[in-house]
């Protein structure tokens, strides 16, 4: 009898993860015909290093790689959400409720979306509206090769045999990283895509960079 407890305490029932497979794809078919239809069949090299007043087409294909990594991101980090808060388990549609998963792209969602808002009002509000369309535009480059990053992670992740609590480090200092590298890219890009003046720059880094981030933190983990 312990034996046969043993036994049954050692099975393993495998995770179906066809749902990740569905979305990255999807995620692949949108930068696809992002690139060929949007961008007008350009490849990646001349969409990463066009300049602004070559290119066309900007706000549908920041759109699409805010979409994307937006999604990307929730898949990534929906398995490391301990439990769906108690005011979002409640909520339902159509008789469905939020999962890990839902309840991280609802949140990420909101986040960017929110952030959008506010950097786009705070634009207007300093007098330097022309600069928007210049600073989406740059922002949609970096997004885009940030996503593809986290499209090889949630590959990694789902897919290969890693101990995902340590990878847990990994992704945090990976995030760090790559948020400290976005301010410097922000801050020196040949753009100038942020307020020309010191304090409007500390300003913006501090309230739509800054402020955001530790309220998803809160909202996600905590």
């Amino acid at each position: 009898m312990p034996q046969s407890q043993d036994f049954i305490n050692h099975i393993r029932i495998p995770e179906n993860n066809d749902w990740v497979v569905f979305i990255l794809l999807g995620c692949l078919f949108l930068y696809i015909f992002m690139m060929n239809v949007i961008e007008r069949e350009a490849n990646l090299r001349d969409f990463l290093l066009q300049k602004y007043f070559d290119s066309s087409n900007n706000l549908p294909s920041w759109i699409l790689t805010s979409f994307v990594i937006t999604l990307t991101l929730s898949v990534l980090i929906s398995q490391y959400i301990p439990v769906v808060p108690e005011f979002a388990a409640k909520l339902q549609l159509f008789g469905y409720h939020l999962n890990k998963f839902g309840y991280c792209f609802t949140i990420v969602s909101l986040f960017y979306f929110l952030r959008t808002a506010l950097g786009f009002l705070y634009y207007q509000s300093i007098g330097d509206g022309k600069k928007w369309t210049i600073f989406y535009f740059t922002s949609t480059k970096f997004h885009f090769t940030l996503s593809i990053l986290v499209i090889i992670l949630c590959i990694t992740h789902y897919y290969f045999p890693i101990d995902r609590n340590q990878a847990f480090l990994y992704y945090f200092y990976f995030f760090v990283f790559v948020f400290v590298f976005k301010i410097l890219f922000y801050l020196f890009h040949r753009n100038n895509i942020l307020p020309q003046k010191w304090y409007y720059k500390f300003l913006y880094i501090c309230t739509l960079q800054i402020a955001p981030l530790l309220l998803l933190w809160k909202l996600l983990f905590i």
